[in-house]
């Protein structure tokens, strides 16, 4: 199998449970977090829905200073309503399957770089940075998603298997 059509198909069936998560994040809790070092809720949820277009990215540059004036346009803006939320999310998907569509297996295997005030935190081919930064990365910040849909009674869906406000899918 070759790497893009591994991450498109990876995409597609992650895009599903993190669609359903979104679609149940509370309006108008936005600021609300579990403890004074969380994330607000709003901006939990921005990145979740934002970080697809990481793909596109990681894909178009070999670099991301996340001290640079220029990242402020990957910083995801909160949106107001669930609705603007999907949006973004599917905006993001837009871009991620784009840019995997215009990409070869050899550009994927070229080393790409995580930067922090001009200094390389990580340097490994794109293909693994795409999989360690961006999809498991996904995967982690829509699972603490859930757990705020929990502490504010929002219904948590089932992702992978049951969940106990959906026994099943």
């Amino acid at each position: 199998m070759k790497l893009i059509e591994l991450f498109l198909g990876d995409l597609e069936r992650e895009a599903s449970g993190t669609r359903r998560v979104l679609q149940n994040v509370p309006e108008g809790r936005n600021d609300w977090k579990p403890h004074e070092k969380s994330m607000p809720m709003g901006y939990l949820a921005a990145l979740v829905a934002r970080m697809p277009a990481w793909f596109a990215m990681m894909i178009n540059l070999d670099a991301f200073d996340m001290s640079s004036s220029d990242n402020a346009k990957y910083k995801p803006e909160v949106p107001r309503t669930n609705r603007e939320l999907l949006e973004l999310f599917e905006k993001s998907l837009a871009e991620a399957r784009e840019a995997l569509a215009n990409t070869t297996e050899e550009h994927l295997l070229k080393p790409w770089k995580f930067m922090v005030a001009g200094k390389a935190v990580s340097e490994n081919p794109r293909y693994v940075m795409l999989r360690d930064a961006a999809l498991n990365h996904l995967m982690h910040h829509r699972g603490q998603l859930t757990v705020y849909l929990r502490l504010n009674n929002a219904p948590v869906p089932a992702v992978y298997g049951p969940s106990a406000d959906e026994k099943g899918f």
